[in-house]
């Protein structure tokens, strides 16, 4: 059983209620405090006001938001070393070249998230990337 004075809190990012409940299920099975945003406004609030051990962010919500909310993270000198998880129903190499077309010269150089995951999320592939990004491993599901 995980010490609840121990839980790590998860941002999670998603214009999908759907998606959210899912992930925050899985996260908070595995001793995580999940807490959730539906969009870009949202998910800043959250993440200022939560300090999040780790943001996981739709990189497809509308207006691309989720590419937005990410510069954003970076740019900001509270959350710029919280480590982040891309989540998209398109493949990491067809999203890398979509971003490279869409993306002024000048935020080409920004870092690439921690982890790139395509949907449907693998909950084991999920977990095991949360645990690597903030060093837990008192989860393991069956």
């Amino acid at each position: 059983m995980v010490d609840q004075t121990q839980k790590k809190t998860i941002l999670i990012v998603d214009d999908e209620p759907d998606t959210r409940i899912f992930l925050c299920n899985i996260l908070g099975t595995c001793g995580f405090e999940p807490v959730d945003a539906g969009d870009k406004q949202e998910g800043m609030q959250m993440a200022r006001r939560t300090q999040p051990a780790l943001i996981i962010i739709d990189a497809m919500m509308p207006g691309d938001e989720g590419i937005e909310m990410y510069r954003e993270l970076r740019g900001d000198r509270q959350l710029s070393d919280v480590p982040v998880i891309m989540v998209s129903t398109v493949d990491k190499k067809t999203f890398a070249y979509y971003h490279k077309f869409q993306t002024r010269q000048e935020i080409l150089d920004f870092p690439s998230p921690g982890a790139y995951v395509e949907i449907p999320v693998e909950s084991d592939q999920l977990i095991e990337m949360v645990r690597a990004l903030i060093s837990e491993d008192h989860c393991r599901l069956a």
